[in-house]
């Protein structure tokens, strides 16, 4: 049985998926995912890919996820590949809520060293880890509710001058004591 993790989530399907859609938010919300190397440019497209690392440097794993099924708002079926580690597949599924969306994550291992552990091993640390991932995907799709929200209430014509704002005492101090 795969490990799932459930979090309801105050934003709009569709704030959800805009975030999916991003390929190089990848590792902002995805626990052990450190940097990204490169979006395949069809991305969210079935079958495109995009190419991270997993890792701290100077120990690192290139890998790479595949998009297997694109079905926005509803559902996301994704295959990461992490060499020796193995292969693995996710399924994220969206759900219209009262409260907003309902949003289920499941993953499982299937090949490689994860898929031979037994699963007392691997499933719990997935579902700490992707208990996680929810945590930080929510607040990039609320994030994203937030500023359309902004943006639909916002009827300035001006862009503020970022001239006019004014740096913390403290970040004034860190400057001049590091003399850059």
């Amino acid at each position: 049985m795969a490990a799932r993790n459930t979090r309801l989530m105050r934003c709009t399907p569709d704030d959800l998926f805009a975030v999916l859609s991003d390929g190089w938010l990848y590792p902002v919300w995805v626990v052990g995912a450190a940097r990204m190397r490169d979006v395949d440019p069809e991305w969210p497209r079935e079958g495109s890919r995009i190419h991270h690392s997993l890792g701290v440097w100077p120990v690192m794993i290139h890998d790479e996820t595949e998009i297997v099924e694109w079905d926005p708002p509803r559902l996301l079926r994704l295959r990461p590949q992490a060499g020796i580690l193995g292969r693995g597949v996710i399924r994220i599924d969206a759900r219209a809520h009262e409260h907003g969306t309902a949003v289920t994550i499941v993953e499982e291992p299937v090949s490689g060293a994860a898929s031979i552990l037994p699963r007392l091993l691997w499933k719990p640390l997935l579902v700490l880890r992707n208990h996680e991932c929810l945590n930080r995907l929510a607040f990039l799709a609320e994030g994203r509710r937030d500023e359309r929200e902004a943006r639909e209430l916002d009827h300035r014509t001006e862009t503020p001058d970022p001239r006019e704002g004014t740096a913390s005492p403290q970040a004034r101090a860190d400057v001049r004591e590091a003399g850059i």
